[in-house]
């Protein structure tokens, strides 16, 4: 079940894309939203690169939230959006997909059978 945000809650997500125009940032499996440049600092921003990084940890500030696409609209401006000791960069791995191709059918079974109950 997706969390209840509001408007003005400070929340926690992992950036997971940068762009000229913004900051792109994973909340939980079902919402993501986008820092607008515009809502970095209130400095002239040149390089958003200089205030994150790809797989950083920050914290957000919620501006606006749209329930139909699950996005929502963040800033880190006036916050202190630096997440302490989570700053765990994505790490990549040789496997790739291949736990998932061993376990899918396990795992879809397991969750089949406990329906069943």
């Amino acid at each position: 079940m997706a969390e209840e945000y509001k408007v003005g809650n400070i929340i926690k997500g992992q950036v997971t894309g940068i762009e000229k125009y913004g900051i792109f940032v994973n909340i939980d499996p079902w919402y993501n939203g986008l820092i607008h440049i515009s809502e970095v600092s209130e400095d002239y921003v040149k390089d958003i690169h200089d205030y994150v990084k790809i797989g950083e940890t920050i914290y957000c500030q919620v501006l606006e939230i749209n329930e139909n696409s699950l996005q929502l609209k963040l800033s880190i401006k006036n916050i202190n959006y630096k997440a302490t000791n989570d700053n765990s960069p994505i790490q990549e791995t040789r496997k790739g997909f291949l736990p998932l191709k061993e376990n899918l059918n396990k795992w879809l079974e397991e969750k089949l059978d406990f329906y069943k109950k």
